[in-house]
């Protein structure tokens, strides 16, 4: 692939992000899984090289439960990425993180079914998951927050269900009686596999509303999401692109390291 269509940061967008780049290239990349969500597009960022992917789709035609997850990473992976930054809209599971609030997590909880999450369907390829994501990226991400005047929470459990419903009020005290501080609907099997593909992987989150068990009103509604979203997109793109900045250039996280010493049943690209 030429050098001008690959990138070495990518970032995962949901709603909001699809003009993200201007001036871009757009490659189409298949894998072994079928085609990514969309085309990705490549662009000069902060001067790095990025992609960017837009999550749903720029029509937003997938819901979080039929992302093409594997399809997106390997693309990513394929372009030469090797560190993703994601953002996503998440509910709060405590008062005190109300909607506008941002948050880099540290640690992340798998309520999901049925969702495909490895690469590796045959022979015994166990990666390490205790951290999920890149203590790099992380630091970059929480510094570029904080470089900008954007109060940030440095840490948090973010708990993935499959949606597309929203939580009840039963499961969502459910969540917070566990400890966890968010919940979403994409942010898992995106993660491990990054990991299983040696990525980087740091997800950045903006409070979009109280879940259902910590509002005592009528519960989260789509409309109050997207409201919420779109009154802080322009801050988020902004930050993102500090984020971009911020990341290093040669990485020196244990991230890359993941798959040594395993046998792979197959060839990464």
């Amino acid at each position: 692939m030429p050098d001008g269509s690959r990138a070495d940061i990518a970032v995962i967008g949901g709603s909001g992000f699809y003009a993200f780049l201007d001036g871009v290239e757009e490659v189409h990349p298949s894998t072994p899984w079928g085609a990514p969500s969309d085309p990705v597009v490549l662009a000069e960022v902060a001067d790095r090289r990025v992609a960017f992917l837009p999550r749903h789709g720029r029509d937003h035609r997938y819901p979080p439960h039929r992302i093409p997850y594997r399809a997106n990473i390997w693309a990513l992976r394929e372009l030469g990425v090797r560190q993703v930054l994601a953002p996503c809209a998440v509910g709060s599971l405590t008062t005190a993180l109300g909607p506008g609030a941002l948050v880099v997590p540290d640690q992340l909880v798998d309520r999901t079914g049925g969702r495909t999450q490895t690469f590796y369907d045959d022979g015994a390829v166990h990666v390490s998951f205790a951290d999920p994501y890149c203590p790099a990226g992380r630091s970059a991400a929480i510094g570029a927050a904080r470089a900008a005047g954007w109060p940030v929470t440095d840490a948090g459990a973010l708990v993935v269900v499959d949606g597309p419903r929203f939580s009840t009020r039963a499961e969502s005290r459910w969540f917070a009686s566990a400890g966890w501080t968010l919940v979403g609907m994409t942010g898992h099997p995106e993660a491990v596999l990054a990991r299983e593909l040696a990525l980087c992987y740091t997800a950045v989150c903006l409070v979009t509303d109280l879940d259902a068990g910590i509002d005592p009103g009528e519960g989260v509604s789509h409309a109050e999401v997207f409201r919420v979203f779109e009154a802080n997109v322009a801050r988020l793109r902004s930050l993102l692109v500090d984020c971009v900045a911020a990341l290093p250039e040669v990485r020196a996280c244990r991230c890359g390291d993941s798959l040594d010493g395993l046998s792979l049943p197959i060839r990464l690209p």
